[in-house]
Formats: structure tokens, sequence, C-alpha cells
């Protein structure tokens, strides 16, 4: 891990999902990994997303989604990061997303998808490289 500064996560659940257990069991593993984890809570706009990334100066966004609308929603967060100059900001998500999404969210920049039952230490391990990658 780089010394330049801890590595600053923001978590996110987009649109109406109501349930975040998952996302809260990622930020938890996140801290404990050593990084500073921003968490937004749920019904989060696709605006309200990209300020908090904007103002946190964060290294990498995480977003969960259970409720199917992650074509719809996702685009809409990484063209807020391009407008606002973030698009070097790595974005990974995690939720219910069918396998058959996953290559159109690759296609619009998602660096990762994870399902149900992918390990912390696999999630950790990727947000630790994506920082790494990172232009200082």
């Amino acid at each position: 891990m780089s010394t330049r500064h801890p590595i600053r996560v923001l978590v996110a659940k987009p649109g109406l999902d109501g349930h975040d257990r998952g996302a809260k069991i990622i930020a938890r593993a996140l801290r404990d990994a050593g990084m500073e984890v921003i968490y937004t809570g749920i019904r989060q706009t696709p605006q309200m997303i990209v300020e908090a990334a904007l103002q946190e100066d964060v290294d990498v966004i995480g977003l969960s989604i259970l409720s199917g609308a992650h074509l719809e929603l996702f685009p809409q967060i990484l063209d807020g990061l391009s407008a606002n100059e973030m698009d070097d900001v790595p974005v990974v998500a995690g939720g219910i997303i069918p396998e058959s999404d996953r290559s159109a969210l690759e296609a619009l920049g998602v660096r990762a998808v994870y399902g149900p039952g992918t390990s912390t230490a696999e999630i950790v391990g990727c947000v630790e490289r994506l920082a790494e990658e990172r232009p200082s």
C-alpha cells in the first residue's frame, strides 16, 4: 500500500435499494484493512454519489445495488464523474448483477463486478490494487 495517505473509498447505494447489509460488511472489511471509508447510506442519486466522491477526494468508488437498475444508474454516475474530471477514479460494483450485464458495465468503465458470496479479502485486494494503479 502506498504511503501517500490511507486509501479513501466511497461506498454508495444508488437508487431505491433499502437493504444495505452487504455494503456495510464491505465497508467494515475495508476499514479493517486500514482504509478510510465514506459510506453514503441508502437511496443515493447519481448526483449525490458524484458530489460525495468529489468532496471526499476518494481513490476508489464502490457501488452496491440490488434493485436491477444498474444499467440505468451506473452510466449516470460515470458520466457525472467524467464531467467533474474524475475519470481516473476507479469504480467497482457489487450486488445482484446478472452475469449477462457484466460486460456492458465493464464497457462503461466499471473496473470490477462482484456478486453474492465474493470474499471480502478479494474485494479488499481489488480496491488496494486499483488505488495503487491510480496516478498520484
